[in-house]
């Protein structure tokens, strides 16, 4: 009987450990260059989604909002695509996967097809640089990219960290960038970036830290970058139709996280 037992628990472990790592799992997106990245730049990739969350509290996250630095408010369905986009005098109502919507300027529609799809399409840019500068540490295992491992470093506050170049290929608006991103120590979250426009340029353009890391929902979000911050984050399991269809304002005080 005590065998029996004891091949049981045996049997419960193995089925708890086949769950955690189910639970872990990070798969690549389709098209990211595994091939071509160095096996311990994709080792700590998953470790910054642990840090984060997780992959499936990730993936389970529906709607999330946020203030780009003060300029332009995102409302963002991850699982359909869907966009809400205020940005000063224009409003932008789209789904970024098909990129057909409406477009308000100045309180009146844009009707008119080139119009029309040329603001669509300046709005999906929009969104391509701003959700980067929000959701980076995610997508290091997306399309394009190729990840390396540069060795230990430390961070503009002499924090240690490890480095990872992100490169791309055929994806985004601006292909030719690289990114050398610091993945701290002890918390495994991204805490500094510097930003390269040209893959080929010997100095970064510009280095930021990641910052002021809190939880939302059941995932980590950063919004310090600096002398810039992100501002009015929220994620939602729910939102009602109406935030990506009716061009009224937001009652977001009716809306409960």
């Amino acid at each position: 009987m005590r065998r029996y037992i004891r091949y049981g628990l045996m049997l419960i472990g193995l089925l708890g450990a086949v769950v955690l790592a189910q639970d872990d799992a990070n798969p690549p997106q389709p098209g990211f260059n595994l091939e071509g990245s160095d096996a311990r730049a994709v080792e700590i990739a998953d470790e910054v989604m642990n840090a984060l969350g997780g992959r499936r509290n990730w993936d389970q996250t529906r709607h999330i909002t946020w203030k780009f630095f003060g300029r332009r408010t995102h409302v963002w369905d991850k699982w359909t695509g869907n966009l809400r986009l205020e940005n000063k005098n224009m409003l932008v109502l789209m789904n970024l996967n098909t990129q057909r919507g409406r477009v308000w300027k100045d309180g009146a529609e844009i009707t008119q097809a080139d119009s029309l799809a040329k603001y669509l399409k300046a709005a999906k840019s929009i969104w391509i640089n701003d959700s980067y500068w929000m959701f980076m540490p995610y997508k290091l295992k997306d399309s394009g990219v190729t990840l390396k491992y540069l060795g230990e470093g430390q961070t503009r506050d002499n924090r240690p960290a490890d480095i990872l170049q992100l490169t791309f290929e055929n994806v985004g608006d601006t292909p030719q960038n690289k990114y050398h991103v610091y993945v701290d120590k002890e918390s495994r979250l991204v805490t500094q970036w510097a930003y390269f426009s040209d893959a080929n340029d010997p100095e970064p353009r510009f280095i930021t830290p990641w910052a002021n890391w809190r939880k939302f929902g059941n995932i980590m979000l950063s919004d310090a970058r600096g002398d810039r911050k992100h501002s009015d984050i929220a994620v939602f399991r729910e939102l009602p139709a109406s935030v990506y269809e009716d061009p009224a304002p937001v009652d977001w005080a009716a809306i409960t996280p």
